[in-house]
């Protein structure tokens, strides 16, 4: 019984598909199509814990802990703003570089941003919002007795929150 099948020829540098008769030898053991069909992995790897979220919400999460739109994180990694998208949604998979520039972006770690896990040193605390960061800064332009008025309501209500 015999098959046929393509086999690339060199001929004066040029490779030309010759369809050629294929014996049992060729098509089974270690001759025509073993060599091409890729080995199952003998490696014993221990699966590796990446949270419980997944990279894209963890990716959501951590703009929107920063007051950050889609827009914006598109802008300054240089994407539009329906890859981040759909990068968030995990439509998407992100390769090293993207990592590298999200967490630049974001202020994390890639391990951050990959694992969700913030390594713990005593100098990494965490930074306050974009969003709260800029009202801070409006609030900072208001007359001191505005200024006065507002950290009064605001010693407050951190204060009833606290008793409860």
């Amino acid at each position: 019984m015999f098959f046929y099948g393509f086999q690339s020829v060199r001929h004066c540098r040029v490779t030309y598909s010759v369809k050629k008769k294929l014996s049992h030898r060729e098509i089974s053991g270690d001759g025509y199509t073993s060599s091409r069909m890729p080995k199952k992995s003998k490696l014993k790897l221990k699966p590796v814990d990446m949270g419980k979220e997944t990279l894209g919400e963890r990716l959501a999460r951590l703009r929107k802990e920063r007051g950050l739109t889609q827009k914006q994180v598109a802008e300054q990694t240089g994407l539009v703003q329906e890859l981040v998208s759909n990068y968030e949604l995990d439509k998407l998979r992100l390769n090293a570089e993207m990592i590298v520039r999200l967490a630049e972006v974001l202020s994390v770690t890639t391990d951050e941003l990959l694992r969700g896990k913030k390594k713990s040193t005593a100098s990494s605390r965490r930074q306050p919002s974009l969003k709260l960061l800029r009202r801070m800064e409006q609030i900072e332009n208001l007359p001191p007795y505005r200024q006065r008025a507002l950290l009064t309501t605001i010693d407050g209500f951190l204060a009833s929150s606290q008793d409860r």
